[in-house]
């Protein structure tokens, strides 16, 4: 008996998490001061700092999931 197969394009994607202490600094804050005196963290220039600082971190897998890729294509060795 003739045997057949399909072949089907997959997607994998994981997701990892770490975890990063960003220094409270001149740098993370905002230039000038609040109307009560105080100075007030700078929410964008805190992000930046923290995704600078998550390229040295070490990441651990959260979750990983597997679906049909959305574009379907002959694979290249057939």
């Amino acid at each position: 008996m003739t045997s057949y197969s399909i072949s089907v394009r997959l997607q994998r994607t994981t997701v990892e998490e770490a975890y990063v202490s960003v220094p409270v600094s001149d740098a993370v804050m905002q230039d000038e001061r609040a109307e009560d005196g105080s100075y007030r963290l700078d929410t964008e220039k805190f992000v930046a700092a923290a995704i600078e600082l998550g390229g040295g971190a070490a990441w651990l897998p959260e979750h990983q999931q597997v679906a049909l890729h959305p574009i379907q294509q002959a694979p290249d060795d057939v």
